[in-house]
């Protein structure tokens, strides 16, 4: 171990002290949050000042970080089937009315599926706003290999279907969706929980002593899930941290520089639809300022582990005990929105990659005929990345593919693929938790008194889910 990687871990050790201290002093579950990821940025822009962004100093040190920002991403992906199942199963035995968890679902599902196609739009918009064509751009090797990559995926992707989408959220082995072995795994373990739910609702009447045992069980697993959650997101400031320093000090000024105007195009995208989603929660009649300042932990979360998946448990959390949404309604739009309906990696990405691209082969892509099947296809293929790897990517080459578009040219983008993906799967997290705020509102099931309180933005994580 080089003196250089001995400094650089004990800088990061002292950061992670003085999060700790925080937290010990109970400052606001927020203000840690907040300053690990202020503290990840500054150490990470200056370790790839000190050393260069390709230095094998700053990969070895990127590693000991994962340890830190890797490991916390496991912890939160460890607990999502024990949570949603759960939660699930404890909401319907409290509802006992199958009737709602259709209008649940119909309202979470329809939202997810309105707002990505709102998303195509705004990221066909700004590809036109600032003139974004693939034409006329060099790849590199990396390009090129990445190019690669792609036309070699897209025969699974071309496989994938509506219809297949759906067997697949049929957990035909649920003891194997449990180990999260297929991409739709999550799905389905919804699908298990709801029929465990439901069939423990139907002996209510009938048996019902066995019924109270079951309640009484499903109430003691929940309150020791909800400790064990409790438990992980203590880290996140950590995690947020050392995810981020290790990102920034990875990043590469000039491939940022050289695709300046898709980096910018996206953000505004991004940006864009983050303001219809708190534009839907102010015709709800919530508070927009207080709903952005209670779900930004969880969109800092997203924003540096890039992963929508891993942050279920903390959407989930923030939904209950931040917006006042009931457990059942939460759970459910965490997990549909994890895979599908995906507003940033499959709304705004595949539409602006498809707007790109058409020029290379003599297509307008501003003609009414290329452009709503491009909206349609990128509705219908929201529900499809869920069946496979890679998010952003497959969702592009099933619209690309779907559209006859050249999928190779997806490559160009490699070098600055992390950055947007950040702000990518922020917007997904985002999206998922305004479709389960528009559930509860319809549903009139908000618990107002928990979305207006003040006091519960200044928890710290323990108290937050406690």
């Amino acid at each position: 171990m080089s003196l250089p990687l001995i400094l650089n871990l004990a800088v990061a050790l002292a950061v992670c002290a003085l999060l700790y201290t925080m937290q010990q002093r109970h400052l606001s579950f927020t203000k840690r949050v907040f300053s690990g990821l202020g503290l990840g940025i500054v150490l990470g822009a200056a370790l790839q000042v000190i050393y260069g962004a390709g230095s094998q100093v700053i990969t070895d040190t990127g590693s000991y970080l994962g340890i830190i920002g890797e490991g916390y991403v496991k912890l939160l992906q460890m607990i999502v089937t024990p949570l949603i199942m759960v939660s699930i199963i404890q909401a319907i035995l409290k509802l006992r009315d199958a009737s709602s968890l259709g209008k649940i679902s119909a309202l979470t599902i329809g939202t997810l599926m309105i707002t990505t196609a709102v998303a195509a739009a705004i990221g066909i918009l700004m590809a036109k706003l600032f003139h974004l064509s693939a034409v006329g751009l060099t790849s590199s090797a990396a390009e090129i290999a990445r190019g690669h990559y792609l036309e070699g995926k897209l025969s699974t992707a071309q496989q994938v279907s509506l219809p297949s989408m759906i067997l697949s959220f049929i957990p035909e082995n649920p003891f194997l969706d449990m180990t999260g072995a297929r991409q739709t795994s999550t799905i389905a373990v919804v699908v298990f929980s709801l029929f465990i739910g439901v069939s423990a609702t139907g002996i209510a009447a009938k048996q019902p002593d066995v019924f109270a045992k079951f309640n009484s069980f499903v109430h003691v697993a929940h309150v020791i899930v909800m400790r064990m959650v409790t438990l992980v997101l203590r880290l996140t400031p950590f995690g947020v941290f050392a995810l981020i320093a290790r990102m920034v000090a990875k990043s590469s000024l000039q491939d940022i520089l050289h695709l300046l105007d898709f980096v910018m195009a996206s953000y505004s995208a991004l940006a864009t639809m983050f303001l219809v989603h708190i534009l839907i929660v102010a015709v709800l009649g919530l508070n927009p300022a207080r709903y952005v300042k209670k779900v930004f932990p969880v969109l800092a979360f997203a924003f540096t582990s890039r992963t929508s998946a891993g942050a279920i448990p903390m959407s989930v959390q923030t939904q209950t005990a931040r917006l006042g949404t009931p457990e059942g309604i939460a759970n459910f739009a965490a997990s549909f929105g994890s895979m599908m309906g995906q507003n940033g990696c499959a709304g705004i990405y595949p539409a602006m990659l498809a707007v790109m691209i058409a020029p290379t082969v003599g297509i307008d892509p501003f003609t009414t005929g290329f452009l709503l099947p491009l909206i349609g296809v990128v509705t219908i293929g929201s529900v499809g990345v869920a069946g496979v790897g890679g998010g952003a990517t497959f969702a592009a080459l099933i619209v690309l593919s779907t559209l006859n578009l050249p999928v190779a040219l997806a490559g160009l983008l490699i070098s600055i693929e992390p950055l947007i993906d950040m702000g990518r799967t922020a917007l997904n997290v985002s999206g998922s938790i305004a479709a389960g705020t528009v559930a509860s509102r319809v549903l009139g099931q908000t618990d107002m008194r928990v979305f207006e309180s003040d006091a519960e933005l200044n928890l710290d994580a323990e108290e937050l889910v406690s």
